[in-house]
């Protein structure tokens, strides 16, 4: 891979939240898993197991996680995703992307059951063809999360240089024994996020999302 290539992917990969039906082959999935997992890990511990969701386990998770968001039934998370207090630095990004998100779609910031059509798209992976729940062992440490964050990236990046797109679904953890009932999956996997791949859908305005990046200055600093 050239520089040039790799800077690419890096500037075109975004987050894909409508797909077309072209199915992936489990050849192609595979070998974008395999290249995911060359990621670092501290010990080689490689953390994560990701779970393919397919045919009717896939459909009846779904139905029961847009019920169970319906009805306001959210269960006790695994571990913390957001800071709680969310300062108002961070809710000031955390709101620009939602206003990214649904000036694409022309969803008002009013438009409260437009919103939830949409947010609910999370719960079906976004009809992806590729659905995917990624798990961790509850063993490990923070440093887990770290490692395999790398490990997610990596996948999304190798997914990006064959043509294909991704999305992570960080509302999947708000339904962990929900989720793990479905996949059979014991107390010890804690649900992390699922994951949407496929093919994108170029004429869907959803996909047309920018959101933008803080500048250097934010999160770069030289001492000394």
């Amino acid at each position: 891979m050239t520089h040039t290539h790799l800077a690419e992917l890096l500037t075109q990969r975004r987050s894909v939240r409508a797909f077309l039906p072209t199915p992936v082959s489990d050849v192609l999935l595979q070998d974008v898993l395999q290249q995911a997992r060359l990621a670092p890990s501290g010990a080689n511990l490689q953390p994560g197991v990701l779970v393919q969701v397919r045919g009717a386990v896939r459909e009846s998770l779904s139905a029961e996680l847009i019920e169970a968001w319906r009805h306001g039934r959210a269960e006790k998370e695994d571990y913390s995703y957001f800071p709680k207090p969310m300062p108002h630095t961070l809710r000031r990004r955390q709101v620009a992307a939602a206003q990214a998100l649904y000036g694409a779609l022309g969803v008002a910031r009013d438009d409260r059951e437009g919103r939830d059509v949409q947010f609910e798209k999370n719960f079906c992976f976004f009809h992806a063809p590729v659905a995917l729940v990624v798990t961790m062992d509850h063993g490990f440490g923070n440093g887990g999360y770290m490692d395999l964050g790398m490990m997610l990236y990596g996948l999304m990046l190798a997914a990006q240089a064959k043509g294909l797109s991704t999305c992570a679904i960080g509302a999947m953890a708000s339904f962990p024994n929900l989720i793990r009932q479905h996949l059979g999956l014991n107390a010890s996997s804690h649900i992390v996020c699922g994951m949407a791949l496929g093919y994108a859908d170029p004429q869907a305005p959803v996909n047309q999302t920018q959101t933008t990046r803080c500048e250097l200055g934010e999160y770069f600093k030289v001492v000394g």
